[in-house]
């Protein structure tokens, strides 16, 4: 065998390998987003039901809060990112990443600064890699996040935003919206101070429902200190499990893509080891003619 085929032998092996690794991922991913999309299936209903009670009571009565009152004077932004853990997801990470830069150059421009807090390893090494400085971070459950995740995270956040001294005046979240398999987004939206307008338009039962008059015990802002904190954290739950069924959607379209380049790949690898192997025959019958007609020369010398 010569030396060019066995390179175009050697090539093919490592290219099949490599597809089978592709292939397997994709179904992986393939897989993983049913469960994602189950999971934000079985969220809604909690979140819609407590976002009708914090405006009920938001509304309903005169009790002010410090998750719904906004400083006039807001100087300084937290900005919360959620990326992936793992990369091999196309564009997935690196858009949602492009949206935050966009956000927080938009909060310096309006005079506050920006601290960013980051869900996910490939956020945490685009800012480590450029030190840049990051509040806080949580690894580990980007592609399968649970309420406790979400939980610990809008626990941080909330201390930063109530804390006397050294805290934030807003919380902005930039995620990954699953629209479809074949499109995800990421967007942007201010967590914190509530706003009830956005709180109402996301609930479009709000607008037409009519609330009874409610009593509040033991008062409207000790329903509001209970509701608000638990109000946050389904809004990130909520923004974590998108961004999961977005993650693996991206990364199923991204193996995908692999697994068909390098279908294509072996094919055009096969068609040069055949004609690599072509010549090589070639080269041997004119090698063998040759030298059956310089013996049958040299017998009809001797003679």
């Amino acid at each position: 065998m010569g030396a060019q085929l066995r390179v175009y032998k050697r090539r093919i092996r490592s290219v099949t390998a490599t597809k089978k690794i592709t292939k397997a991922m994709e179904m992986i991913s393939a897989a993983r987003i049913g469960k994602a999309q189950r999971a934000v299936a079985a969220s809604t209903p909690y979140a819609d039901e407590l976002t009708r009670a914090v405006t009920a009571v938001a509304t309903r009565s005169n009790a002010k809060h410090p998750l719904t009152t906004e400083n006039p004077n807001a100087t300084r932004a937290a900005v919360l990112l959620i990326t992936a853990d793992r990369g091999l997801a196309g564009g997935y990470s690196s858009n949602a990443i492009k949206a935050s830069m966009v956000l927080s150059e938009r909060l310096r421009g309006e005079g506050k600064d920006v601290v960013t807090y980051i869900v996910g390893r490939k956020g945490l090494s685009y800012y480590t890699f450029r030190n840049l400085a990051v509040g806080q971070s949580w690894t580990g459950f980007s592609d399968k996040p649970g309420y406790g995740d979400a939980k610990a995270v809008a626990a941080e956040l909330i201390e930063a935003f109530t804390a006397e001294t050294g805290g934030v005046d807003e919380i902005h979240i930039v995620s990954t919206e699953f629209v479809s398999m074949l499109t995800q987004n990421a967007v942007e939206a201010r967590l914190l101070p509530l706003k009830l307008d956005e709180v109402q338009q996301g609930d479009q039962s709000a607008k037409t429902e009519i609330f009874p008059l409610y009593d509040f015990e033991p008062s409207a802002e000790g329903v509001l200190d209970a509701l608000l904190p638990r109000y946050v954290e389904s809004r990130i739950y909520s923004a974590l499990l998108q961004s999961a069924a977005s993650e693996h959607a991206a990364r199923r379209r991204a193996m995908k893509s692999a697994t068909d380049n390098a279908g294509e790949l072996i094919k055009s690898l096969t068609r040069l080891a055949n004609s690599a192997r072509q010549a090589e025959i070639t080269q041997e019958i004119s090698e063998i003619v040759g030298g059956a007609n310089a013996l049958a020369d040299a017998s009809r010398g001797s003679e």
